[in-house]
């Protein structure tokens, strides 16, 4: 009887957690799957092929502007990619943001892709430690990025977004590789994963900068151990944030780890948006 209690409790336990991580979640919402565009692209840092997502706002097909482009893993029909699309299409025609492309990045291995290495044993029960991030990140910005330059008329302003795990590669992104991309958007971010890397480090981090603009839109919800992470980060870059940075903390305790995307996810793509120059 006390074996089958402590299986109880690590069930529960691992489900609460990979709740948190989203890996293999089911998406509960249906959401309207928008006009875009689908391409496949054969790529050589991740070894394998990968499906992408293109939504363009009405405005493409009329003229010859260029466009900012938001990139976003989790980006599959079956993904956030088709809730993501009709926000940004309803925030443009309601003149809320400035039109803007999107391109989402179908999953083949989440946990891989979006982790980096870990040296907590703790974490090898959920992805694996193997830094698959570092090839993931190669891909986007050494053959997608090209390749939607190449496919879409592009302006040079590019960002990034993502929840949970996506949430992390965001912020691993602009904390160790901040030249990536201009302007940053994670919701309830894994800031947990390697015993708090990122956050622990983040003055250190900081300081390697480079001494240009960029924007930063990060939340946290009532997820214990993901919002005393947020939070502490909030703290950091209070004291610490390079002098050229645009950032904002949204604290969110009333929100669940499993709500946040949607209930703030229009707040975010307004301020990150309209803070560009």
């Amino acid at each position: 009887m006390k074996y089958m209690k402590k299986l109880l409790v690590l069930f529960f336990i691992s489900t609460y957690l990979l709740g948190l991580l989203g890996c293999g979640s089911q998406k509960l919402n249906q959401d309207p799957i928008p006009k875009h565009d689908a391409f496949k692209i054969d790529s050589k840092q991740v070894a394998e092929t990968r499906i992408i997502n293109v939504w363009t706002p009405p405005s493409y097909q009329d003229g010859n502007e260029t466009y900012p482009v938001l990139y976003m893993a989790d980006g599959g029909i079956k993904e956030d990619f088709p809730h993501i699309a009709n926000t940004i299409s309803k925030l443009i025609v309601e003149r809320s943001i400035p039109p803007i492309i999107l391109v989402g990045i179908e999953n083949t291995d989440r946990c891989r892709d979006l982790t980096a290495h870990s040296e907590s044993e703790y974490d090898a029960q959920f992805c694996p430690l193997t830094d698959g991030a570092k090839a993931f990140r190669a891909f986007i910005t050494k053959e997608l990025m090209p390749e939607i330059n190449n496919k879409y008329r592009t302006s040079k302003k590019t960002g990034i977004i993502g929840e949970s795990l996506s949430g992390l590669f965001v912020m691993e992104t602009f904390m160790q590789h901040p030249e990536s991309f201009d302007f940053y958007i994670a919701f309830d971010p894994s800031l947990w994963w390697n015993d708090s890397y990122l956050v622990s480090n983040a003055n250190n981090l900081l300081k390697k900068h480079p001494n240009k603009e960029a924007t930063l839109w990060f939340a946290g919800s009532s997820a214990e151990d993901i919002s005393k992470h947020t939070i502490k980060l909030a703290e950091t870059l209070e004291n610490n944030a390079p002098s050229k940075l645009n950032w904002k903390h949204s604290n969110e305790p009333n929100e669940k780890h499993n709500t946040i995307f949607r209930a703030t996810k229009e707040k975010a793509l307004k301020w990150a948006l309209n803070e560009q120059k």
